[in-house]
């Protein structure tokens, strides 16, 4: 059982859980109750338990401080995940950084693509075309052990948080990374190759969340004036690069499939198929080529 609470001006896990609930909702943050934990279980270095069990224990003041200090960055909108400096993504924890997007659960999709095409007791070759914090590309080693992967990116600073991710995972022996702009100069034959490329209309980024027009890296979101750009530069480059019947999947936006699959047809690509996200809509395009 708990103890009795303490003296009513004391500062505990409970009162300062609520205390930062309500500035965050204050705010505006979508999920204040969620990310109140989290910011005091980064603070004061406790457990959800902890709090549930034991919600009287004295918060020390040097606690307090650092949860206020974060929740005044949560408060300005600042992504939960640069302020902990940390995303699970499918199986994995992984490290961000504003380098990088912060890991969504929709681009799981591209991940279940792939480990669709890829045996797990067959060697294989996997591309990742923007690879940003490396979470694709990482979780799909992670599943399949004799698969070995290049990630690519234009931003020196992704590619260092991916590096980062790949060696805390013990996956930097299958996992590569280099500079590039898209797949340019590289070499295939690949088994699989995945992206989720900026796919926001440049005129759109500005009336998104705020966590994302303030805080997200530009050069991940912004897909030019109609939010094709990307693909109209990777595509062709994913049509050259994959072996005979080697499969793609890509990450789109809401309403773009149709677009994209024209593209991905264009190039001589064979679209099969757009796998919906948990709310139904049309997240990845998944083909091969012939």
């Amino acid at each position: 059982m708990p103890d009795a609470p303490p003296p009513a001006d004391a500062d505990t896990l409970v009162t300062a859980w609520t205390r930062t609930r309500n500035a965050l909702k204050a705010a505006g943050v979508p999920s204040p109750v969620l990310d109140a934990r989290m910011l005091l279980e980064a603070a004061a270095g406790v457990a959800r338990l902890d709090i549930v069990t034991d919600p009287y224990r004295p918060l020390a003041e040097e606690a307090r401080a650092r949860l206020d200090a974060l929740t005044a960055r949560r408060a300005a909108r600042e992504p939960l995940a640069y302020i902990l400096g940390a995303k699970d993504f499918w199986t994995l924890s992984l490290t961000v950084t504003p380098a990088v997007l912060s890991p969504r659960p929709e681009t799981e999709g591209v991940v279940e693509a792939a480990l669709a095409a890829l045996r797990e007791d067959q060697p294989a070759r996997v591309l990742d075309l923007g690879t940003g914090s490396g979470a694709i590309l990482l979780a799909i080693l992670k599943e399949r052990p004799l698969a070995e992967g290049l990630g690519v990116d234009a931003s020196p600073e992704a590619l260092a948080v991916a590096r980062a991710n790949a060696e805390a995972l013990g996956l930097s022996g299958r996992a590569g990374f280099q500079p590039g702009d898209w797949g340019a100069g590289l070499e295939g034959p690949f088994d699989v190759i995945v992206s989720n490329p900026p796919y926001i209309a440049a005129g759109d980024i500005a009336g998104l969340a705020p966590e994302v027009a303030r805080h997200e890296p530009r050069l991940a979101l912004d897909g030019g004036p109609d939010g094709l750009d990307a693909y109209r530069r990777l595509i062709p480059d994913v049509a050259r690069l994959l072996r005979p019947q080697g499969r793609f999947a890509l990450e789109i936006g809401q309403g773009q499939d149709a677009d994209v699959i024209a593209i991905a047809r264009a190039a001589g690509l064979d679209p099969e198929a757009v796998r919906p996200d948990l709310a139904g809509i049309g997240r990845v395009v998944i083909g091969r080529r012939p």
